[in-house]
This record gives C-alpha cells, structure tokens and sequence, in this order.
C-alpha cells in the first residue's frame, strides 16, 4: 500500500566492509525468513482471520445487558426461546451458537460493560473453525471489534509442520468502517512475529533485512550501515555487538517528504539475543532473550501503521541490530568506551548493553532536530519490578508529549503508566575514570537511572519519551496470546495522529 507521501525511492546504500560472508548457513536463514514473506517485498504475512467482504457469511450479533430484551423480542422466535434456554444474560465473554434450518444460523457474543477490543479476542479460536463471519450493527466500536478478533486470531506457527499447526480459526469480513483495524492488526501482528521469531534464524542481518524490506515496500529512503562505517559512527552500537559472530548493523529510513509536516523519529533497541555478556545471565534469565529486539519490533510496527495509514508527517526510523555475546573480541566489564557525540562511558554491566545501543541512536536522531523523538527498548528488569509486565514504563523531559501518550494509551486501551526522570539520582552514574558508568552501584530505582543515562544523548530541547516495554505475555489472555506482544504500539499511534492532525 503506497500513498502520495511515499515519495522517495527505495535506496538500499550500504556503507562499510560488510565481515559477514555469504555462507551456507546465513543463506538459510534468510531463506526461511523470507519464506514468510508476502509479494511484493512485503514482510507482513497475510493476516490471519481475515475474510474477503464478497464471501457468504453468517451474522456474529455483540449483545450488551441493556440491549438484550430488544434483541429477543426482534429475533425468530425459536432462536429467542433458545437463548431464554441457555439463559444467556450478555455477559461479557459468553458464546451462543443459534441452530437454523441449514444448521448454524447465527452467533450471539455477550459483552457486558467491556468496550476494550480485547471483548472480541477469543472469537476467532471459539467459533468453529473455517467459520465466516459478518459484525452486525450494535453497541461497540467496529474498529475495536474487528481489532480484537484479528488479534485474537494470531499464532505463530509457521514453523510448525502442517500436521503441527492448529486447526484454522473462524474469519471475519471487516466492516466497512473498520478499515484502519485490519492496518493496524496487520502491523500489529507483524512486530509479534518479529519479536517470536528464534534468534537463530532472526540475528542483526536478518533483522536489518526485515526493515531494509519494509522501507522498501513503503517507498522510503534507507541506510544499511556495518563495518568500519558503524564503527565510526555508532561507537557505541559497535562495541556492544562486537563480540558475536554475527556482525552489528545500524539501519535507518525515512518516509515523508512535506516539509511542513512534523518530524517523528523512532528508535529501537534490536538486540537479537541477550547472553548479558561477560556478565553472564542465569540459563533461566536467558530463555526469553530472543525477546530482546522487542523495542525494535515495536518502532517497526508503528512505522509501518504510520506510513499505511499515510500520516500526514515526516518519519525517521533508527534500529541497532545487535546481538550481545561473549568472545574474545566482546567489550569486558571496566571497558571504557566512546560515544558517538564524544562521552566517554565505563562499562560498569556488559548486561546493561541496550542503554549503549540507543546512546548512538538518539544522539544521530536528535541531530535531525525532530518534533518528537519516541525510544523503545526492553531495557530493565526493574521497571517489570515496579509496574509488573503489562504496564510500559513511560519516562519524558515534556509533559505535554507525556500526557498526549497517557491519555492516548487510556483511550487505546493500551496503558502505560509515567516514572520519573529524577535528577538527584544522575550522580549514581559518576564513574572515575570516564565520564559516566552505564550502571549505578546502588541497588535502587534501576529503570529511572537507565532513563537518566538515555537523557544524557538527547538535548534538553528535544521533546523525548523513553518507552521501557517487557515486550512479551506470560500467558494466553483474550486476543493476547502467549508470547511476543508490541506493547505500547496503539497508544503512540493515537497519540501521533493527534498532533499530525493538529498540524493540518
């Protein structure tokens, strides 16, 4: 999907010596990557749960309490007896088939007083399977509805035989007014991918082949940095990925060419896979760490909406694809490193590697002098300490940007929740030698003082927020499924449609 803002032709520039070789192995990685891809270059796989709006379809009727006396006196009589029967009340997630001549005639969802999308997630796996489905007019958001059960729809199972796979779910035909949900589960689902995806078959390539594609399905300008080249540039994205096999890669794009449309730039932290270096995690630390590109996943999702959904704005996009291993040439705990706007940083943690990989990408970012300049990372336990693994931890030096995000995540039903950027604990980051330490030695507040060694690269009249995402669900909830989740993606959206709006 290409619109009138997608001016600029693909540039696929690659500065640098490139030290990966073609071997037989990464050509299978990317091969099975790509296998999952769609024409045309896309990187989106064809949604699951979608129905074309011409199929034959049967009613899907959402019910709340105060709607369910009218409903029953309109409905066929029999099927009105047979609810009476099944003394279905609209609760919020009950299920009646309705039996017809044909056999199933129609299907009755209770909501209660649930207007999140996620009243329609279980939909798609509850309804018999290879079903079709049409929304008919009620009292809920199309939009919402038809987000929560596309979402519901998900799973990642394309590595799974076809013997393995589950049986294929119910489909929808989206509303007509509910165009823009099946946008947003598509860009939605793809981060999820993203983020399940196994790292040995998603590394820094592998990942910087993921967003050189999707630059290029939306017509925008992008840079593919490795080598020397990043080096140079990216000190410090460089010294992180140093010690893999796998060599780091910097890629950027833009989108937009309105001059007088707001600049928004992204930043993700894409660490493929998170051994914590020479500070070596426990095993049962590591077993999720493919999930630690997820900030990356996030920005790459919301790119994706943003330029679908043709926002009126300039967009730039910056992902540090890395993985953090050990080896002889990985950096070493007391190791001082350079930056690229020139501080000097002591590794105090080689576990504490993403706050290094965003350093250099908010510094080159905020040289584009951006409206707003929005980071997501997976970057510490401690914020899931604080806030649990539902909750974002929203750090910003704007309360206007703050709140725009907040109130956007309350509507969005996609909360964060805001943590402080308190001063008085930047001192916690001195270090002797060099001009911070990316850790503090006290055991406290650890997800404010990472925001605090983020603040330092951006400049105090930049309006920046920092999104600190677990990037993951524990468990399978209604139109949630276990694994990766691109938490925080809608509330950003909504909140960056707003101020592009106000700009018009």
């Amino acid at each position: 999907m290409r619109n009138a803002h997608t001016a600029y032709s693909s540039c696929y520039a690659e500065r640098g010596d490139n030290r990966i070789a073609h071997t037989a192995s990464c050509a299978a990685r990317s091969g099975l990557l790509k296998r999952h891809m769609t024409a045309n270059h896309r990187v989106v796989r064809p949604l699951a749960g979608l129905a074309a709006p011409d199929t034959a379809s049967l009613p899907l009727y959402a019910l709340r309490p105060d709607g369910l006396a009218d409903f029953i006196a309109k409905a066929d009589p029999v099927q009105a007896k047979f609810l009476q029967a099944q003394e279905f009340a609209a609760k919020p997630g009950t299920l009646i088939l309705l039996p017809g001549p044909a056999g199933l005639a129609a299907a009755v969802l209770g909501l209660g007083d649930d207007r999140s999308p996620f009243a329609f997630g279980a939909l798609a796996r509850r309804l018999p399977p290879g079903t079709i489905w049409r929304l008919e007019p009620g009292d809920y958001d199309p939009q919402a509805a038809s987000l929560g059960f596309y979402l519901g729809a998900y799973a990642f199972d394309q590595l799974k035989s076809a013997q393995g796979r589950a049986n294929r779910p119910a489909c929808l035909i989206p509303p007509a007014d509910a165009a823009q949900a099946v946008t947003m589960a598509e860009s939605i689902c793809f981060g999820r991918d993203l983020i399940n995806m196994p790292a040995n078959l998603l590394g820094p390539s592998e990942l910087a082949d993921a967003v050189m594609a999707l630059a290029d399905e939306f017509g925008a300008l992008a840079e593919r940095i490795t080598g020397d080249a990043l080096t140079q540039s990216y000190p410090c994205l460089a010294a992180v990925g140093a010690g893999s096999d796998r060599p780091p890669v910097m890629v950027k794009f833009s989108w937009g060419n309105d001059k007088n449309a707001p600049l928004i730039s992204l930043c993700g932290k894409g660490v493929c896979f998170d051994t914590g270096g020479y500070d070596l995690k426990p095993s049962s630390a590591m077993l999720r760490m493919k999930k630690d590109m997820g900030g990356a996943a996030i920005a790459l999702g919301l790119a994706r909406l943003i330029m679908a959904t043709g926002l009126n704005l300039r967009l730039e996009v910056r992902i540090g694809c890395v993985e953090n291993s050990i080896s002889g040439h990985a950096m070493r705990p007391l190791d001082v490193l350079q930056t690229r706007v020139g501080l000097t940083v002591e590794v105090g943690n080689t576990d504490a590697e993403g706050r290094l990989v965003l350093a250099d990408l908010l510094a080159d970012a905020a040289e584009s002098k951006p409206d707003w300049l929005i980071n997501f990372a997976t970057l510490t336990g401690a914020a899931r300490v604080a806030l649990g693994p539902d909750l974002p931890a929203l750090f910003s030096n704007d309360d206007v940007l703050a709140n725009n995000i907040l109130q956007a995540g309350e509507s969005e039903y996609d909360p964060l929740w805001r943590l402080p950027l308190w001063r008085d604990y930047g001192h916690w980051l001195d270090s002797p030698i060099a001009d911070m330490n990316n850790v503090s030695s006290k055991p406290h507040a650890g997800a404010i003082v990472a925001a605090l060694f983020l603040q330092r690269f951006v400049p105090a009249a930049t309006r920046w927020a920092h999104i600190d995402v677990y990037a993951w669900n524990d468990q399978t909830r209604t139109g949630r499924p276990e694994g990766g989740e691109v938490q925080s993606l809608r509330a950003v959206f909504r909140a960056i449609s707003l101020i592009t709006s106000k700009t018009r």
